[in-house]
């Protein structure tokens, strides 16, 4: 990922960081980043499975949830794989809503620890309207791919499925499931541990270019985050490898957008509409997942590297010039912002030694 210099980077405004008395747990920038990783992640897992284990409490379904798993666990192993189901809004909705409040919960903790403010990894009001504009151009590169491959017949639409109200609801029910895996994907990909890992990186950015160092040291964090964003897609039981290299340049260019604008929220709108407009607008697959409630019924043709085959859209080389083209729309139609500093927004206040009376 190769950042364009001409974009604003806070090195232009503010000074090479001094350097701090180190040890194991301290260093530059504060807290360590290793340590601020592994706490962050011990923290995530934990508040998520509080508030998942709460939330099927409430409803009921704790119960029944446990009695599923004791019996898969000592089911015989089927010979014939199941069938894949349809993925249901709400259940979208409810899994990564409440992994995204564990994120928050840990971001928040690790914040104090840290001595920042939690808008620094990427969700702050500051850039807020750079959501809507996300969003259109979200839904307008997907229909427009999925133009291209329907007029060169390599995606066909065989039926509607929804109309009126229940077609309104259910577009209603997946917008709400998409901007959960938006705000859920965007921060864990490219809030807190993109940060931290920036300025765990520093010092060797510095010895690469010190003028430089922390476009340099933005972009190799987000190579290893987009890497890892990626490799979360390797559990899609219908994803192909075309798949997963579309789903490392996706994050590239959401990861442009954060340089580019400061903030997470242009990638989030951007995430949201792409999804929603594959997902129910379109009917077509989303990382070789089917939505329930879609509102038609499409299949692919031809050559599955051109078509995407049972990966959907996604999976189609025609990807490429699309994310080439959004990085282009980002570059060129929003307002450059700025990153946040890398060290600690406020130090402890040391109060002066009264002279004894």
């Amino acid at each position: 990922m190769t950042l364009n210099q001409s974009d604003p980077t806070p090195l232009a405004t503010e000074p090479t960081p001094p350097a701090a008395p180190s040890s194991v747990f301290l260093g530059r920038f504060g807290l360590r980043a290793g340590w601020s990783a592994l706490i962050f992640v011990l923290l995530f897992i934990v508040f998520a499975a509080i508030l998942t284990v709460t939330a099927l409490a409430v409803a009921g379904k704790l119960p029944q949830i446990i009695a599923d798993a004791t019996a898969h666990a000592h089911a015989a192993k089927p010979t014939t794989p199941h069938p894949i189901p349809d993925v249901r809004a709400l259940d979208a909705f409810m899994a990564d809503i409440l992994q995204f409040g564990g994120l928050v919960l840990a971001g928040l903790v690790v914040s104090r620890i840290e001595r920042r403010r939690l808008s620094v990894y990427g969700i702050g009001r500051a850039r807020l309207f750079d959501f809507l504009p996300g969003a259109f151009w979200g839904l307008a590169t997907l229909s427009l791919l999925v133009l291209f491959l329907r007029s060169t017949h390599l995606l066909v639409f065989d039926t509607r499925a929804l109309y009126g109200t229940p077609a309104f609801l259910s577009g209603i029910k997946w917008l709400a499931a998409f901007l959960a895996v938006g705000l859920f994907e965007e921060y864990l990909s490219r809030g807190f541990l993109q940060f931290t890992l920036t300025r765990g990186v520093y010092g060797l950015a510095e010895k690469i270019s010190l003028p430089h160092a922390r476009a340099i040291a933005f972009t190799i964090a987000a190579f290893f985050m987009s890497l890892f964003f990626s490799a979360g897609h390797l559990h899609n039981a219908r994803e192909n490898p075309m798949g997963i290299v579309m789903t490392f340049l996706a994050a590239v260019v959401f990861s442009y957008a954060l340089w580019r604008t400061g903030s997470l929220w242009w990638a989030i709108g951007f995430h949201m509409a792409w999804d929603w407009a594959q997902s129910f607008l379109y009917g077509v697959p989303d990382s070789g997942q089917i939505s329930a409630g879609r509102l038609f019924h499409t299949h692919p043709a031809g050559n599955p590297l051109l078509s995407g085959g049972i990966d959907g859209p996604e999976g189609s080389v025609y990807v490429i010039p699309i994310m080439v083209l959004s990085i282009l729309i980002i570059r060129y139609t929003t307002k450059p912002g700025t990153q946040p500093p890398l060290e600690p927004d406020f130090q402890p206040v040391s109060m002066p030694i009264e002279p004894p009376l």
